[in-house]
């Protein structure tokens, strides 16, 4: 850059002496005969156009030199196992939520921040094959459910749009607020497709898919009532009890709060 510079000083300078010999010869300069001076204009005219590409030319070179974008990237294996999972169902959630947490300055002075998160998931469904359990009647040609584990989401790709903020100078939203209102909304997100009806459906896949895939083969599936036994228990959410000695509200919210 100072290279450019200091040529850019030089050929300005060289430049203005030019102007000045020309206007030197052009209006000053005695002129004996019919001599003119249009090859000097000429030249000067020439010399000038070159400057002026020249400098055009290191400009351009300049600006996209310095609007090149470097990027880089590493990539790190942490694990690589085999796995045996399928996956039965799948669903797109759309819920609105409500963020509010209140502090109390001086214990009597509420102070609350709030927030508007909608969130938009996909969810997919499936089963751990590792954790079934059965036997094989070979004579018979019967396989027997031991254990069946329940449908469990193997997917859970969310999507945050915060609509509004509200907050004040005593209780405004930073970063741990961002993290925490992912962190709790994700958390809803599970546990409304738990508590869906995508764990039936899920069921009644793998209960089909079970009998035709026995059912192809001849053989004869025992204990498919097992596969029935997919509902899971309403769970608390782990993440508010970080936050005890605050209040804080997370709860679906109506579209009609947009």
């Amino acid at each position: 850059m100072k290279k450019i510079k200091i040529i850019s000083w030089v050929l300005g300078i060289l430049m203005l002496l030019l102007v000045v010999g020309f206007i030197y010869s052009t209006f000053f300069r005695p002129i004996y005969g019919d001599r003119s001076n249009m090859l000097g204009l000429i030249i000067f005219g020439l010399v000038l156009g070159g400057v002026i590409a020249y400098l055009i030319f290191k400009l351009v070179n300049v600006q996209k030199s310095a609007s090149n974008t470097v990027t880089s990237s590493h990539t790190v294996v942490e694990s690589m196992k085999k796995v045996f999972k399928i996956v039965v169902a799948e669903g797109q959630l759309n819920e609105v939520y409500n963020y509010e947490n209140t502090k109390k300055l001086l214990k009597f002075i509420p102070s609350t921040k709030k927030a508007l998160v909608i969130v938009r998931a996909k969810v997919l469904i499936g089963y751990d094959i590792e954790k079934c359990k059965w036997e094989v009647d070979e004579a018979n040609q019967k396989i027997k459910l031991l254990e069946f584990p329940k449908p469990e989401i193997l997917s859970l790709d969310p999507e945050f749009n915060y609509y509004y903020f509200e907050d004040d100078l005593f209780n405004f939203i930073g970063r741990k607020d961002l993290q925490k209102i992912q962190g709790l909304a994700r958390e809803q997100v599970k546990q409304a497709a738990l508590q869906s009806g995508l764990m039936k459906i899920a069921a009644d896949q793998m209960r089909t898919l079970l009998t035709e895939v026995v059912g192809a083969n001849r053989w004869q599936i025992e204990n498919l009532e097992k596969v029935e036994d997919y509902k899971y228990l309403p769970e608390s959410e782990p993440l508010l009890d970080e936050v005890k000695a605050e209040e804080v509200h997370i709860k679906p919210a109506s579209f009609d709060d947009l």
